[in-house]
């Protein structure tokens, strides 16, 4: 269980928080997303979580040890996967993944296997300066795995990648989970969000909006509409039922072969959108 309470975080001193009082758990081989635009503090709270950024206000806890307690041994259970790629340009993908394997003091896997699961092995004795955008996504998203890490940190991991790559990598996060990961997700993009996490957390502001399931959020801010389509004198035709009008829809249904039978659940985005009252961008 990861624990987090009552952080806060300001960089500049001056009261100003890019973290303002924000408080999630993460139970064990769960994903938990923290979705936002760019600037709402997602970063941040993943920086502090990792020991990058001095705790100042707040606790985090990795079953119930303080973050602010934990050793070196702490970083062989870690990977951590950044927005953007940190590894060595003038090394091949396979010697990047060799290097960073050596630092560690646990066993790890064999670089050519995790190339294969990020789809890298035949550019894996390409140096990474040849790498494109989507390539160095996923050298780095391979490194972050390289010391069979029991949590996950990953920052973006699908920005760039094409929507095949995208699938391929959204299922290898999926795999981690199922090998017992825990995974603490952050991003913008709420279809990866809606696909992958078991709770998601809304940051608006440094500040946490809205925090549950993404299918209670649905439930919660989704409309309650039925749209019916169906064909008349070769058009088509779609009408709209509440949820609650089982006469109608049943009626509508009876009278017409429907084409197309959809309810109104609203997207993450859409959530996001009514809860803070802006975008994404």
């Amino acid at each position: 269980m990861i624990d987090v309470w009552h952080l806060y975080h300001d960089y500049t001193g001056t009261g100003k928080f890019a973290v303002l009082d924000v408080t999630f758990s993460i139970p064990k081989g769960t994903i938990f997303g923290c979705l936002g635009p760019s600037g709402a503090g997602k970063s941040t709270i993943q920086n502090i979580m990792t020991g990058l950024l001095k705790l100042q206000r707040g606790e985090v806890s990795y079953e119930g040890k303080s973050v602010n307690e934990l050793g070196v041994k702490f970083f062989n259970r870690i990977g951590v996967s950044f927005e953007q790629p940190n590894v060595y340009r003038r090394l091949t993908g396979y010697e990047n993944l060799k290097y960073f394997a050596g630092l560690f003091s646990v066993p790890t896997l064999d670089p050519m296997e995790v190339l294969d699961w990020v789809g890298l092995r035949d550019d894996a004795h390409k140096k990474a300066s040849d790498y494109s955008k989507g390539m160095l996504q996923r050298l780095n998203l391979a490194r972050s795995l390289i010391n069979r890490p029991d949590i996950l940190f990953l920052d973006e991991p699908t920005s760039g990648l094409d929507p095949s790559t995208a699938s391929r990598i959204r299922n290898l996060i999926m795999e981690q989970k199922e090998k017992g990961a825990t995974i603490f997700l952050t991003t913008h993009n709420m279809d990866l969000a809606d696909r992958l996490c078991d709770m998601v957390a809304f940051l608006d502001e440094g500040s946490i909006a809205a925090m549950d399931t993404p299918g209670n959020l649905k439930l919660k801010y989704g409309k309650k509409e039925v749209m019916i389509t169906y064909e008349k004198d070769g058009s088509l035709v779609t009408e709209s039922f509440s949820m609650d009008d089982k006469a109608g829809i049943a009626s509508l249904i009876d009278r017409v072969t429907p084409v197309k039978i959809h309810s109104q659940e609203a997207t993450l985005e859409d959530i996001f959108i009514r809860v803070t009252g802006r975008g994404l961008s």
